[in-house]
């Protein structure tokens, strides 16, 4: 009897991780299940971004390399270059939409497909870091700026 509750328990046990993972998915399982509304909902673009960014909803996360990073950056970003995306996963959070960017778009939607297959919710800027920086001049850089700060 003690060996039967043993192997239950055990069982019980085992299902109870699958679920707690069950978030993580694989990219063909991503891949199967897209469609018009996951197209959509991948992409954000400057001007969203920078609202959700200043309301506090979004983490942007920059996938540039380091040297990169250093040359030119977007204050508000977290430099995780693309190569080390799966080692640092412990930096995202988990309760904000994150946003992967680099000055194009290549890579950012290389990352986002990542995240999304380790149950992030994510999206890549559509326009990339140069559309960001044409977005943020004079006056909306000046109002992001000092909204970002006072938070």
């Amino acid at each position: 009897m003690k060996k039967r509750t043993f192997v239950v328990a055990l069982i019980l046990l085992a299902a109870c991780f699958t679920t707690a993972y069950a978030k993580d998915q694989s990219l063909e399982g991503y891949l199967s299940e897209f469609d018009y509304q996951a197209r959509k909902d991948m992409k954000i673009d400057s001007k969203s971004l920078v609202k959700g960014l200043m309301e506090v909803k979004i983490q942007l996360i920059d996938i540039r390399f380091q040297e990169e990073f250093e040359a030119w950056r977007m204050g508000s970003a977290i430099n995780i270059p693309l190569n080390e995306l799966p080692g640092r996963l412990d930096q995202l959070q988990k309760d904000k939409i994150i946003v992967t960017a680099c000055p194009h778009k290549d890579r950012a939607i290389l990352a986002m497909a990542y995240l999304r297959t380790k149950g992030f919710r994510s999206k890549y800027l559509v326009d990339g870091l140069v559309g960001l920086a044409e977005h943020l001049r004079g006056d909306k850089a000046r109002d992001f700026v000092n909204s970002v700060q006072s938070k």
